[in-house]
């Protein structure tokens, strides 16, 4: 492992950068570690590390905001919002059993990742909820944008920019985040159907009815090597007790066409969402690749078909928009993955480090836009310091 640079604070931070800054030397950047298997390795000889600025530094659960700083694991997050009857809108993964770690995300890796759970479907990406930020660009200067209320219009809008990119355009130090109250309760709507293809299908009458599903994926017959032998379609709906049992029942009736319904409620839907969540339905093993593939839902059975033909498996959430791949790590799988992708995206999520480096773990982007990358970057990271590498060679 490259030497580990913990600075303190949010200036021991800058300081570091602005020293790699002068001299020209490349550093890794993360949180926990927790997903340092994410997308290709990045080749530096130090690691900046933010997990020792944790804590929340302002929670106002009447205004639905909390901040914290970027090294605060997402656990600790959780509990506090919790303890108020809230939660974190998008319920972003837990990747500590995909990457086969032990220390959770921190705030500003899931941020950086973009990472959003099934609800993503009915409350949009987790850079959606992003009020705020404080980071640190490649030149060692501290560097703010948004704010800490719901309705801000403070300066260019660098939040949604830095969701996604991975660490490559600055080190955030502070996240502000919009929060809801969490739902007292939760069903789901289990539909036996004959294959995928019906799943979506089922799917998309759940999501197009009045009834305000947050949840939609497919488990296939044999998306685990000892899961079940049929495959499910699953719709959740969350709120009041009342409520949730008005709507499931009334969804119910209207999803029978699709096949034999079943209901299933309380901890039990809870333990089932978490498991999607996280793909745990394909018990992904080690040596494994594991794809993450968006696509437009009527597309997702097709990406599934590719993983069989591979030899491989998969799941669909997102109503069919999202598909978790599971599959001999090798150049010909990923590239017959990333084809069944078509206009889609296909990110090599995790795999062993001989497959992230000869392949291209993210789609490459159109010229006009790969440009503005450029442009950004420059601005930014002008000696490209962060995370060199990560997410496209020699980028």
């Amino acid at each position: 492992m490259s030497d580990l640079l913990l600075p303190a604070d949010e200036a021991g931070l800058a300081a570091a950068v602005a020293a790699a800054h002068a001299a020209r030397e490349p550093i890794a950047v993360e949180g926990n570690g927790s997903k340092r298997g994410l997308l290709r390795p990045v080749q530096a000889a130090r690691t900046l590390s933010t997990r020792n600025l944790a804590g929340i530094t302002l929670y106002r659960p009447s205004e639905l905001v909390i901040s914290a700083r970027a090294g605060t694991p997402l656990p600790h997050i959780e509990a506090a919002l919790a303890e108020k009857g809230q939660h974190l809108i998008t319920e972003p993964p837990d990747t500590r059993a995909v990457f086969g770690t032990q220390a959770p995300a921190t705030l500003g890796g899931i941020v950086a990742a973009n990472l959003s759970g099934p609800r993503r479907i009915a409350w949009g990406a987790m850079r959606d909820h992003v009020l705020g930020i404080r980071f640190v660009n490649g030149e060692g200067e501290v560097l703010r944008s948004g704010g800490r209320v719901l309705k801000n219009v403070t300066g260019l809008d660098l939040c949604k920019l830095l969701a996604g990119s991975y660490g490559t355009l600055g080190v955030m130090t502070e996240i502000t985040l919009k929060v809801l109250p969490a739902p007292q309760a939760q069903a789901t709507i289990a539909v036996r159907v004959p294959d995928a293809a019906a799943g979506v299908r089922a799917l998309s009458a759940g999501l197009g009815s009045p009834y305000g599903v947050t949840g939609a994926a497919v488990v296939p017959a044999g998306a685990a090597p000892d899961g079940p032998a049929e495959t499910l379609a699953f719709l959740r709906i969350e709120d009041f007790a009342p409520s949730v049992a008005y709507r499931t029942g009334r969804l119910a009736e209207d999803l029978a066409p699709h096949g034999a319904v079943q209901v299933i409620e309380g901890a039990e839907s809870r333990a089932l969402w978490t498991s999607i969540r996280d793909a745990l339905p394909l018990g992904a093993r080690a040596e494994e690749a594991l794809w993450r593939v968006s696509v437009r839902p009527s597309a997702g059975p097709g990406v599934l078909e590719a993983a069989r033909a591979i030899g491989g498996r998969g799941l669909l959430d997102w109503g069919g928009g999202l598909a978790w791949v599971a599959g001999p790590a090798v150049p010909a799988a990923h590239d017959a993955i990333a084809a069944a992708a078509g206009g889609g995206t296909c990110t090599l999520f995790r795999a062993p480090e001989a497959l992230r480096l000869a392949v291209a773990v993210l789609p490459e982007e159109p010229a006009p836009l790969a440009a503005i990358g450029r442009r950004v970057k420059a601005a930014l990271d002008p000696r490209g310091i962060l995370n060199p590498g990560r997410m496209r060679a020699g980028a």
